[in-house]
């Protein structure tokens, strides 16, 4: 049996600097803000719903700009056809532009990952890489690569 603790639920996390203050920047322009997160360790059971959830609640009470957020639990493991909301797939992305009426086409995908870029991309979304040196290659070239959330939300803030 595995550590009993492990599942627990926490919401203990930290933020990088500058991230609330930009996304509420992001906010008084006009953007409604949305997380789309993958969570496949909870659809391998690695991880428990409830532990996703209580940071989801924890990050909302530490960014309230956050008008959604968007959700797949599947595990990832070359589903034969992926699920439509498990990045990169941009699923999430329109469930979260019909739910809250987005623009698609004035909106954008800021992510650390390669399958940020390429569902964002799919979105037809402006995409911002920020770029924490990950081991990892980009599928698909972003519009812009920067090294914070604080500098992609620069970037987004001067062209609208």
């Amino acid at each position: 049996m595995g550590n009993p603790t492990r599942h627990k639920p926490s919401r203990s996390f930290s933020l990088f600097p500058g991230v609330p203050e930009a996304c509420a920047q992001l906010a008084a322009a006009g953007y409604l803000l949305v997380v789309a997160t993958n969570q496949p360790d909870v659809g391998r059971g690695d991880q428990s719903q409830a532990v996703v959830e209580a940071m989801h609640t924890r990050l909302r009470e530490l960014v309230p700009a956050i008008a959604r957020i968007e959700v797949c639990y599947a595990p990832g493991r070359g589903e034969t056809p992926p699920d439509r909301r498990r990045k990169p797939e941009p699923g999430m992305v329109f469930d979260a532009a019909a739910a809250l009426g987005l623009d698609l086409k004035r909106s954008w995908m800021v992510g650390d990952r390669w399958r940020d870029i390429d569902c964002g991309r799919r979105a037809g979304l402006r995409t911002v890489f920020i770029d924490f040196g990950y081991d990892e290659e980009l599928h698909a070239a972003p519009d812009y690569t920067v090294k914070s959330f604080v500098e992609a939300a620069g970037i987004i803030l001067a062209q609208s």
